[in-house]
């Protein structure tokens, strides 16, 4: 049934699509080489968590969604922090630095990839949604509960100032969207716990979005030696929620069910898991070395092209675009991110304000 009403992207959709791959693939490349060895608990190979996040947050904020709240572990961590909550690059790299911008990180003494944000993400139709991405001191599953607070409470106070929808739900006008990793998402008690409090009355929060960043390791340890279940995700099995597996090699399909798994949780407030099944190509933190522990697998993982390759070569083959458009978005990107890098080495001698305006400059393009 699905296959038979498989939703059509438009050309601007699938050029924000690759944009947005770009945005991850080189962010992500471009600190492994100015902060060698550095922690960052990069992305890369999971990549399409970007366009997915991106594509499926425009469209809550077209549906007239306020406000989302966000949990995540550390995995790709950073990469949300620069494209969906459009920190500066400057404040990030500041803080691989060593510097501190007191516009971004007041009131935190914590590690740059366990520090939150808040944003703002405009729809194509003019709407627009607040984004908070709350702060984990954990690296795993410890903020789930603190998110569904979060929101439960801001639910609850827009329906007593009488600003929700006119249609009197609660539920449509704040939504939680929690990211995870696979391991984690399997092996962790709280995860089991906050599954259960959606289906209470007084925790309700009309329905999570849940992604797994299925990388199909957890640490060192592959799924066989990690858990009891087929799937990472069988966890949420328990609450009968829909849970859609997708190949996050294929991002165009991952937007698709994206779209697809909002669209249930407004229809049904209900939680709904994504699945997206891809791999990690360093080690857990960077900091260790993956072909030591686990040969075989990293010896096909360093066989793989790049989920942004595979894209723009499809889309090249379609006719969809000419290559020096790409071209030309990648390098745009690349003399951005080192423009910020340029910009770190003056932090200390400049106005907060001007973090504020390099984001505003970002929005603007």
């Amino acid at each position: 049934e699905m296959s038979r009403n498989r939703l059509e992207l438009s050309r601007e959709t699938q050029l924000r699509i690759l944009t947005k791959l770009t945005d991850a693939v080189i962010f992500e490349e471009f600190i492994q080489k100015k902060y060698i060895g550095a922690k960052s608990f990069s992305l890369e190979g999971g990549e399409s968590m970007i366009p997915l996040l991106d594509l499926a947050i425009n469209k809550a904020a077209a549906q007239g969604i306020r406000e989302i709240v966000l949990g995540m572990a550390h995995r790709g961590r950073l990469n949300v922090l620069a494209n969906i909550m459009e920190k500066p690059y400057s404040a990030i790299f500041s803080e691989f630095e060593g510097s501190i911008d007191p516009n971004t990180t007041q009131g935190s003494g914590d590690v740059k990839y366990h520090l939150g944000a808040r944003g703002q993400h405009e729809s194509g139709v003019g709407n627009a949604v607040q984004l908070t991405l709350a702060s984990n001191p954990s690296h795993l599953e410890a903020v789930n509960p603190v998110v569904e607070g979060m929101v439960r409470a801001r639910q609850i106070k827009l329906d007593k100032r009488n600003e929700s929808r006119s249609d009197g739900d609660m539920f449509d006008t704040v939504m939680p969207l929690l990211i995870h990793g696979d391991a984690a998402f399997a092996g962790q008690g709280v995860v089991a716990e906050t599954l259960n409090l959606s289906q209470l009355r007084g925790y309700s929060t009309g329905g999570t979005l849940h992604i797994v960043i299925n990388n199909q390791i957890g640490f060192t340890t592959t799924a066989l030696d990690a858990r009891s279940s087929t799937y990472a995700t069988d966890i949420a099995r328990m609450i009968q929620a829909p849970i859609f597996h997708v190949n996050g090699d294929d991002p165009e399909e991952c937007v698709r069910i994206a779209r697809l798994a909002f669209r249930y949780r407004q229809v049904f407030n209900k939680d709904v898991v994504i699945d997206m099944l891809c791999y990690r190509v360093h080690g857990h933190n960077e900091g260790d070395e993956p072909t030591y522990t686990q040969p075989v697998l990293y010896k096909k993982i360093e066989a793989k092209r790049s989920v942004r390759l595979l894209y723009t070569e499809a889309l090249l083959a379609r006719g969809e675009m000419e290559p020096d458009e790409a071209e030309k978005m990648l390098e745009d990107y690349r003399a951005r991110l080192q423009t910020a890098f340029e910009e770190t080495k003056e932090l200390e001698e400049r106005d907060p304000e001007d973090f504020l305006s390099s984001r505003d400059q970002r929005r603007a393009r």
